[in-house]
């Protein structure tokens, strides 16, 4: 394992276990074996560290949600929908994102909200991409606006879920089917 992935790592431990917020770079540097400097060297500061740690789950999510669009049965809008569904019902259950959506001081929300975007506009790329494969005939600009706003319609219901997640999922099936039409 490289000391990058190594700092990812402890990174992740300091997330799940909710010590994110107290603690410093040297004891993450500490934890990962190697400098404080070799730290600020591969991430540049905190909020870098956080950003790399953010982009590493989401291309995990990205895997699974396109894995999910992939076995879905119905059309690209349904597709869409099975994604999100998964996203959802992934999230519910991982403890980085529930770190960052029930953080109060250590500044991971942001990294789904304010500051989402390196995190979600490749999601939505690749969703955009999937869609465009499934029905060749789709408007591959029009399916980037489809899959970019389902996209941060999932991860508002995310951060603040109104309903079960299979409704959801629905939900924002139904809306890529309106915005398609």
């Amino acid at each position: 394992m490289t000391a990058r992935e190594r700092l990812l790592e402890a990174a992740h431990d300091a997330v799940v276990s909710g010590a994110w917020p107290r603690v410093r770079m040297a004891d993450l540097a500490r934890a990962a074996g190697v400098s404080r400097q070799t730290l600020y060297n591969e991430f540049g500061s905190r909020d870098g560290l956080a950003a790399t740690l953010a982009a590493r789950e989401g291309e995990r999510f990205l895997a699974g949600a396109l894995a999910a669009f992939a076995a879905s049965p119905g059309g690209p809008a349904e597709a869409l929908g099975a994604a999100a569904g998964w996203a959802l019902r992934s999230a519910a259950h991982d403890p980085v994102v529930t770190a960052a959506v029930t953080d109060d001081a250590g500044g991971l929300l942001p990294l789904l909200t304010t500051r989402s975007e390196p995190l979600l506009l490749p999601i939505a790329a690749a969703l955009a991409q999937a869609m465009v494969a499934r029905d060749p005939r789709l408007d591959a600009v029009r399916c980037a606006r489809v899959a970019e706003t389902v996209v941060r319609l999932t991860v508002s219901h995310l951060v603040l879920p109104t309903q079960p997640v299979d409704a959801s999922a629905v939900d924002l099936a139904l809306t890529a089917r309106a915005l398609l039409a």
